[in-house]
């Protein structure tokens, strides 16, 4: 590794800026799945130990030097470090994909052999997932955990919800996301296939829906139609203009019906309902990890692909995360 210096981060920003969540042996695992082992865990936690160092930090367990991210024992320590590595040592028996926690490798089996073995109690649909299913259960039937029972919600707001969570009859196996039309799910289905049909002849970039490339050669063509009468700014799209609007009005007319919490767009009020519906739709099919947003998806999968594109302008250090960068700026500094 080049990077010998620790990124340091707080504690509470470690799963949104590093994105790396060591599992706990996951209900999926059992024991005939050692036959998928490339090498011993044993031979693999030595190779991985001594290809990083480990250092105990007192009162934090277990410190990866790599990242600064720590752990209660060394064994967590030793597969987390396999990010780094880059080590696989799980391989897929009907494919050449490889992964570094059996757990996973079960999972991506099942896109193979067909097996969905969550069912769901209520209208029979299955899962190759549980998490899967804990978000079809609670997106589609109002099911609410025993935590947020707890809190206090009206039951005004419960039904309120409800019905803006309409029986949806086409779900995602992938992430337990339904939709009300078949070809919304298939339209749906490309951000786990990565499938993106349409692209820009001006720059090669392509998009999973048309509508988004037509949007997008707005940019090569440096036409914004949509003006603001208020301070004249222009924009590419009608919803960016009403969007902007609401700075000079100061209106949040899009409320949450279970918290009550308001936005000034739709789009921060269907990302901010996610948290009450489990819904993490984009997933990392290198280590099984899900996301709110595509853009803390891609921000992870960095770590996999050993992308560092952010640059000091003083040396030749690179960062995969802009924090990163500025926090070694300050080094320059003094």
């Amino acid at each position: 590794m080049s990077d010998p210096e620790p990124c340091r981060i707080k504690q509470e920003d470690t799963e949104e800026l590093i994105g790396v969540m060591v599992k706990e042996e996951s209900e999926d695992l059992s024991g005939d799945e050692e036959k998928h082992h490339v090498k011993s865990e044993e031979e693999t936690q030595s190779e991985t130990e001594h290809r990083i160092s480990i250092e105990r930090t007192a009162g934090k367990g277990f410190t990866c030097t790599q990242c600064g991210k720590s752990f209660k024992n060394k064994h967590l320590l030793k597969r987390h470090v396999m990010i780094h590595t880059g080590e696989k040592p799980y391989q897929c028996s009907h494919c050449d994909k490889r992964f570094n926690d059996s757990g996973n490798l079960k999972t991506h089996a099942r896109t193979h052999t067909g097996e969905k073995p969550y069912h769901c109690t209520a209208c029979g649909k299955s899962f190759t997932q549980s998490s899967s299913l804990r978000t079809h259960t609670k997106h589609n039937h109002n099911l609410i955990t025993k935590e947020e029972e707890s809190e206090d919600l009206s039951e005004a707001k419960k039904v309120n919800f409800s019905v803006r969570m309409k029986e949806e009859p086409y779900s995602c196996s992938v992430c337990g996301k339904s939709f009300k039309h078949q070809s919304s799910l298939s339209q749906h289905q490309m951000i786990h296939t990565g499938e993106k049909p349409h692209a820009c002849i001006q720059c090669g970039r392509s998009f999973g829906q048309l509508s988004n490339l037509i949007q997008h050669m707005l940019i090569h063509s440096g036409e914004k139609p949509h003006k603001c009468d208020q301070c004249g700014r222009t924009f590419f799209r009608h919803s960016h203009l009403k969007n902007h609007q609401s700075v000079h009005t100061k209106e949040k007319p899009y409320s949450c019906a279970l918290c009550g919490k308001t936005f000034t767009r739709q789009s921060s009020l269907s990302l901010h309902e996610k948290i009450h519906t489990g819904v993490k739709e984009h997933v990392c099919f290198e280590c099984g990890k899900t996301f709110f947003q595509a853009g803390y998806l891609k921000r992870h999968q960095r770590i996999h692909t050993g992308e560092k594109p952010y640059a000091c302008s003083h040396c030749d250090r690179r960062f995969v995360w802009s924090e990163c960068l500025k926090i070694h700026e300050r080094t320059h500094a003094g």
